[in-house]
């Protein structure tokens, strides 16, 4: 039998300026949590093992790759439900972030256990890359995103009309505006409201336009500026902060991401073929 007793708290932010957002990752074998309420919606996903929820006077039991959702205000427990212990990711969301892309007033999930795999798996992704490393701009394309879908597939909430016009134009001038501020970039919230847009507007207008985040789109605009810099000869250390990357693990994790090598291998070839 194992003995996992871990949790870790990351605190990340929704854009440079924005609120808190706090994510929990953690492992129990035997550790029961005391009746409790959170005030915002709690999301997890179960990674390992079985955990059992007492909830609106009954039980329910995770297994890997199901979601739970937790209303705010309603009291709960937690803990294992076999000797093997479990595992989860769960993060807090604050209840307005569930309503961006819908209508209809503040979601109700009737079902708090829910069998969506896709959805599963990228949620557990996000947390997983944003508790390594809390981007807030990151963050705030990609958790928003998210909750709308879990809103929109699972609770009361209708969508809300997904049309933006002029999706190539509003492209455009975020991704002016991002390479601009390159190292310290508006938030999302700011550029939405400089364009007379909801937050989810954009990301959808955006994503219609470049088939990605903008989060991404500047990850590899970073890139592309970080291949000059050390094609001639800087340190992949002195060029990450540079170009707007948190530390030299998170420019390379995306220069790896965009074209296959570390920066520091990148640098030594093409230092070594122009010789």
């Amino acid at each position: 039998m194992s003995t996992r007793e871990q949790a870790r708290w990351t605190r990340a932010r929704l854009g440079r300026c924005g609120p808190p957002f706090y994510l929990l990752t953690a492992a129990f074998d035997r550790h029961v949590y005391a009746p409790h309420a959170h005030e915002e919606f709690t999301v997890g996903v179960c990674v390992s093992g079985e955990e059992v929820i007492d909830y609106r006077g009954g039980r329910i039991r995770t297994g890997p790759g199901s979601i739970v959702v937790l209303a705010p205000g309603e009291a709960h427990t937690g803990g294992p439900g076999t000797s093997d212990g479990y595992a989860y990711r769960a993060l807090y969301a604050e209840p307005s972030l569930l309503t961006e892309g819908t209508v209809g007033g503040l979601p109700h999930f009737r079902e708090p256990l829910l069998d969506d795999p896709e959805l599963a798996a990228a949620l557990r992704l996000a947390h997983t890359e944003l508790s390594a490393c809390p981007d807030p701009l990151e963050a705030e394309s990609r958790l928003p995103w998210l909750l709308t879908a879990l809103a929109r597939r699972h609770s009361t909430a209708r969508p809300a009309d997904d049309k933006v016009a002029g999706a190539a134009r509003i492209a455009r001038e975020v991704r002016e505006r991002l390479a601009d501020e390159l190292r310290t970039p508006p938030s999302l919230t700011e550029l939405a409201a400089g364009l007379d847009l909801s937050r989810y507007q954009l990301l959808r207008a955006f994503r219609t336009a470049t088939g990605m985040p903008p989060y991404a789109w500047l990850a590899q605009h970073r890139v592309h500026r970080a291949r000059g810099l050390l094609e001639c000869g800087l340190r992949p250390a002195e060029v990450a902060g540079s170009v707007g990357f948190a530390d030299q693990a998170h420019l390379t994790r995306w220069f790896r991401r965009v074209l296959g090598v570390t920066p520091a291998a990148y640098r030594n070839s093409v230092q070594d073929g122009g010789r």
